[in-house]
Order: structure tokens, then C-alpha cells, then sequence
């Protein structure tokens, strides 16, 4: 009552006075939430400029970047490919001009997807090899399959009568033999048909296509199916009447009769006559024939080597010749986009978040199909003695330490699950006495080789390209499946010898002389004096092999001179 009848004794000056004031306090609260709201959009930018979004940084170039790419998806691993611009220097896609530009990516992911998962090329392509190859696939554009050029030669093969008026000719490659051993020759054949002047078409066989994509742009390097000689392919032999070594040996080759296909036979079975193939004379006869159908289950790049007509344009084309199938390999074989998928899911899945990587490739040349203790044996001496992989600890449980262990996955590869499964179950039961983690993977154990069989070949040719990925490499002798890994990788193997008598060798393995695989057969043959001779001893960049005695590779010449 008092406070009613005290409010109603107010004066108007007092109640003027209470309004104003009131007004006055909204008006200070008002500017107050005013003030706290632009402080909190203030504090909220703040925090976003300064920590964006993980995935809105690409991260400082380093060796692990690829590890960190390779989990995007497939659609973004294109489009990152794609611009050449945002690449790191060490991610080139188009490998310092070794690879042509202008392909649909889509249609083969690994071309330019592979630049995320090897390291930069093991030295410089040049300037001379660039150009050469830019010059092959427009001769290849002009000459491939259905253009002018090749349906005149068709028409030529079919009617078995020669005309000197087509401007282009052709080395056709024969697909024979394991999928190793067709690699090798396959990149045998081109470097060839470049030191000729010549177009190389390739019999797809039974799964060429599933496994490798078109290297050359706007053209295919495929053997039509109408080709008229495809159904004598099976039967050509040193005993074919158009063997270039029977026809040396009944002195038919002569410049007077040229034909229109001659069969070169370059297995490891061919005779005297059919070596004679590296001798500069008898090129002389075979620059006029249009057609050369190859066979051949041999590297034999190194006696190209030996040619003196081919001896500058080689100096010219591989100044460091121990690079002669790492760039021609990264150059022509890309696994198609169903072999890419094998190896881009086991790598992301087993090797991509690891310190180091090590590649150990088996293979025992034994009628049994093993496994065997002594080659166990072997390839823990090799991976101990070169300090590839720590030993274990036998005596305690664990390692006690504070630091972050550093992690090794150990990729095997061996036709037999054996070695795989000894070599997991050590590093799994046992601590390693430096404290490392070591994962072991195999990704396949077919049992034994299945050459003519699809799925079989996509997995080695995967397993090939992830032995390629590896930092080291342990490789076994004579394997063209360990050569064909090295070389695409760059690497420098330790090679494991090849057991006698059922016993591990003793040292275990040697390291490499370089990275270029072995030529298994070839000639030891002196053309100027036609006489026998140690071709392995003629110039300095030609060796003998670390693996095979009688074989012949390619060395550096400044290393090994």
C-alpha cells in the first residue's frame, strides 16, 4: 500500500526523469549484445583463416607425398594429373618430356598416375631421345595400322610380290614365351625398329591387350587381326624357308632377291647363322625388306651395343647406358586401367603408410615346387648380412621405448606361400632388435606358372610393377621377372645367387653392377674378324652378368670404365 501510494505521489519531473534513464540502460544493453555478437564473428574468422580445413592444403613436397595422394579417389588422382602445373617437380607426369601429352587420361590411369608412386626417374632422358620419340609416333601415326602405308604392305604379303615404293617398314613383334621375357623383348624390338627406321606392331596373342595400354597417341600399336601372316605366326622356325639364318645358310639372302617378309629368330635355341643378325654386314640385306617378323625370348639390347653402324645414334639416345630399359620401359609399358586397379589397392592397402619399403622376389628353378630351408635360408643371410631388414630378438617379448617405431613393409613375391609365411610369422612372433615394425605381404601364390592364362598374368604384371615401387630390392638369379622390376624402379638389386646342390650359397648375394637386365644367350661372335670372341670384354659398358656368367648387360661406362 505504502509503495502504491508512494508511486502515485511521484511528480511528472520524476516520472520524465525514470523514462530517460530507462531508455538510456536499453540502449547501453542493446550496444552491448551488439558488441559480443561482432566479437564472436570476429573470433570465428579468425580461427578458420588461421587453421583451414586439412584437405584444403596440399602438403610440402617430400617423400610422402605420394602416401598421402594416393588415398584420394580415382576421380581426383585424375584430375590431379591432369595439371601438370600443381605437380611437384618430382611428380611430372609427363616424366621430363619422356611421356607425349595430349592422351585421354581416363583411358589409362596408370600413364600418368604412376608419377604419384615412383620416385623422380634414375637420371635424365635426353635431349636427343625426346625428340626421337616425338619423331616415332608421328612415323607410327603415318604408318599404323589401316593407313595408307600399311594396307599396301598388306596387299604386298598377300600377293608375295615386292615393290621398293612404300615409305614405311615395319618390325612386327610375335608374342612368345612368359610375360617377363615378352617385356623384355617387346622393349628389345622397339629400340630396334627406332635404330632402323622401322614401325613396330605388336601381336596382342592371347592377352597383350588386357595388359598394356596403346603408348603412342592417335594410333595403335596392335596387330590387326586380318594381318594375312597371323596364322603362320605358331609355325615360323629356323627350319621356315623365310628364316634369316637359313637363308644365310643356303646363301639365299642377296640384294638381288629381296622378298617381302623375312622371320628373324632370336631365342635362346638359334644357331651360328641366325647371330649373324648383329653383325652390320647382314643388316645391309635386311634395311630392304619391308616386313621382319620377330620371335625372340631374350634382352639383347646389349649386342645392339656392339653394332658399330648403331653405335653413335646409341651414344646420342642413352648417354648413361644403364638406362636403356628404365626409360623405355616407363616409356612403353603401362598397365592397363585393370591391372592399375591391382596395384593401386594392395599398395594403398599394404605398403603406403610405411617408413620403407623392400621388395623380395623368389624364384627357385627346381622340378619340386618347395618350399625349401636352404632358399629360406638364403634370403634371410642376404637381408641380414646387407642390413635390408633388422634381425630379431629371440630373448625378450618386446621392446620397451618411448619414440615412435619406424615402420618396413617387406613385399614377397614368389609362385610358393612357404618363404611369405616363415619370414611374417619371424616378425610377428619376435621384437626386432632395433625396434622397427615390419609388416610382410605376398600378394598371390599361383603354385606354378600359368603363362597363358589371363588373370595369372594381370597379377604378375601387378606384382612386377609394386616390386618396382619398393625403395630396395632383393631379386633372384635369371628371373626376368626380378629384371623387369628393377628396371621399371631404377634399382640396383642385391641379387641372390643360384643354389647348388640344394645349398645356400656362400656370401648369400651381391649387389647389382647396375640396373639393366641380363641378355641370357648372347652371340660371342666378331664380325670384323669372324672369328669367336669374349663380347663381354670389347667395350667398357658391356659386361658380363652378376647372375649368369656367359650373359651380357649394360654398365655405366664413368662407373665401370
Amino acid at each position: 500500500m505504502m509503495m502504491k501510494k508512494l508511486s502515485l505521489s511521484l511528480s511528472p519531473s520524476h516520472l520524465e526523469t525514470k523514462c530517460a534513464f530507462t531508455l538510456s540502460l536499453m540502449r547501453l544493453m542493446g550496444f552491448f549484445v551488439a558488441s559480443l555478437l561482432l566479437c564472436s564473428v570476429i573470433f570465428s574468422l579468425s580461427i578458420v583463416l588461421r587453421d583451414p580445413p586439412s584437405d584444403a592444403a596440399l602438403p610440402e613436397p617430400s617423400s610422402l607425398t605420394p602416401l598421402i595422394q594416393v588415398t584420394q579417389t580415382q576421380k581426383d588422382l585424375v584430375n590431379d594429373a591432369s595439371d601438370s602445373d600443381e605437380l611437384p617437380k618430382a611428380k611430372d607426369k609427363l616424366l621430363g618430356g619422356l611421356l607425349a601429352a595430349g592422351f585421354d587420361e581416363n583411358s589409362c590411369l596408370s600413364r600418368y598416375q604412376s608419377a604419384l608412386y615412383y620416385k623422380e626417374l634414375s637420371g635424365k632422358p635426353s635431349s636427343y631421345l625426346i625428340s626421337r620419340l616425338r619423331k616415332y609416333e608421328v612415323q607410327h601415326k603415318e604408318c599404323g595400322p589401316y593407313t595408307e602405308s600399311y594396307n599396301k604392305t598388306v596387299e604386298q604379303l598377300r600377293s608375295g610380290q615386292f615393290t621398293d615404293s612404300s615409305t614405311c617398314k615395319y618390325v612386327v613383334w610375335i608374342s612368345l614365351s612368359g610375360l617377363g621375357n615378352r617385356i623384355l623383348t617387346l622393349a628389345s624390338a622397339f629400340l630396334y625398329a627406332l635404330l632402323t627406321n622401322r614401325v613396330l606392331l605388336v601381336d596382342p596373342g592371347v592377352d597383350m591387350v588386357d595388359l598394356f595400354c596403346e603408348p603412342f597417341p592417335d594410333t595403335s600399336w596392335f596387330l590387326p587381326a586380318d594381318f594375312p601372316l597371323n596364322a603362320q605366326f605358331n609355325n615360323f622356325s629356323q627350319k621356315s624357308d623365310q628364316c634369316y639364318g637359313k637363308l644365310l645358310k643356303n646363301k639365299s639372302a642377296t640384294n638381288s632377291t629381296v622378298s617381302s617378309f623375312v622371320y628373324l629368330h632370336i631365342l635362346h635355341d638359334y644357331d651360328d647363322h641366325d647371330k649373324l643378325f648383329f653383325c652390320d654386314e647382314e643388316q645391309h640385306f635386311l634395311q630392304k625388306v619391308p616386313c621382319l617378323m620377330m620371335k625372340s625370348d631374350n634382352y639383347f639390347v646389349p649386342s645392339l651395343f656392339l653394332m658399330p653402324s648403331f653405335e653413335q645414334e646409341l651414344n646420342d639416345l642413352f648417354p648413361n647406358k644403364e638406362t636403356v630399359f628404365h626409360f623405355l620401359g616407363r616409356y612403353l609399358l603401362h598397365p592397363t586401367n585393370s591391372v592399375w586397379g591391382l596395384v593401386n589397392r594392395y599398395y594403398q592397402a599394404y605398403l603406403a603408410k610405411v617408413d620403407e619399403r623392400v621388395g623380395i622376389q623368389i624364384r627357385v628353378f627346381d622340378t619340386d615346387p618347395g618350399p625349401f630351408q636352404h632358399v629360406l635360408d638364403q634370403i634371410l643371410a642376404c637381408t641380414l648380412k646387407e642390413k635390408l631388414l633388422p634381425g630379431v630378438n629371440h630373448q625378450q617379448d618386446t621392446i620397451n621405448s618411448s619414440e615412435i617405431p619406424k615402420t618396413k613393409a617387406v613385399l614377397m613375391t614368389s609362385l610358393n606361400s612357404g618363404y611369405f609365411e616363415k619370414v611374417r610369422d619371424m616378425f610377428w612372433e619376435y621384437p626386432t632388435v632395433t625396434g622397427e615394425v615390419v609388416g610382410v605381404y605376398q600378394p598371390s601364390h599361383e603354385g606354378y606358372q600359368q603363362t597363358q592364362k589371363q588373370m595369372h598374368n594381370q597379377k604378375a604384371w601387378a606384382e612386377m610393377y609394386l616390386l618396382s615401387l619398393t625403395d630396395v630390392l632383393v631379386t633372384s638369379s635369371w628371373s626376368t621377372f626380378g629384371y623387369v622390376a628393377q628396371g621399371l624402379g631404377g634399382l640396383k638389386p642385391w641379387i641372390l645367387y643360384k643354389p647348388e646342390n640344394r645349398t645356400a650359397p656362400d656370401p648369400p648375394c651381391r649387389r647389382a653392377m647396375s640396373m639393366e637386365p641380363c641378355f641370357h644367350a648372347p652371340p660371342f661372335y666378331d664380325c670384323k674378324a669372324k672369328r669367336g670372341t669374349d663380347t663381354g670384354d670389347l667395350v667398357p659398358y658391356v659386361r658380363h652378368c652378376e647372375d649368369m656368367s656367359w650373359g651380357l648387360k649394360l654398365v655405366d661406362s664413368y662407373s665401370y670404365s
